[in-house]
């Protein structure tokens, strides 16, 4: 079993794999703090607007899941173990939309930052890698977006002011 490793590292003789997992283990664990932070506070929607934001929310848990699962994957690729911890989960009792939305929006930007990190580490030395960096920094900006506009008061175009 050893010997695969040896050999998998020296197929990536370039690629900084112990960097690279756990770079990769910190977003497995950001990502599933995703999952059970939208899940939270999908349970603590009240008001006129609730199914529609419950929905979304609970959609986001499902993506964050999906992220951690590819993060996941790719640490075993690397022959490596993927992390059973979990990200920082902040409890601030806040449990208003906009609050809601605001603390998503910190935890989205700090997840962007370590795909962000991660594709300046494998940039140049891993393909696969490099294609999933971006992709996730995508999305991540996309969501970031998302979040940017609903954030904002009806018929203001203006980014957000965090």
């Amino acid at each position: 079993m050893g010997k695969k490793n040896e050999t998998r590292v020296k197929s990536n003789s370039n690629l900084d794999v112990k960097k690279t997992v756990k770079l990769l283990n910190r977003i497995l664990e950001m990502e599933l703090a995703g999952v059970v932070r939208y899940t939270h506070y999908s349970m603590m929607v009240y008001g006129y607007h609730r199914i529609p934001i419950v929905s979304w929310l609970r959609a986001q848990a499902q993506e964050s899941l999906a992220h951690a699962h590819q993060a996941g994957e790719y640490v075993t690729h690397l022959g490596e173990h993927p992390s059973l911890g979990i990200g920082p989960l902040l409890e601030t009792e806040q449990h208003e939309i906009g609050d809601i939305l605001r603390e998503s929006l910190a935890h989205e930007s700090a997840t962007f930052e370590l795909y962000r990190e991660l594709l300046e580490l494998v940039e140049g030395k891993s393909v696969m890698l490099e294609e999933y960096c971006r992709e996730m920094l995508r999305l991540e900006e996309q969501h970031q977006g998302e979040v940017d506009k609903m954030l904002r008061k009806p018929g203001d175009i203006g980014k957000f002011a965090r």
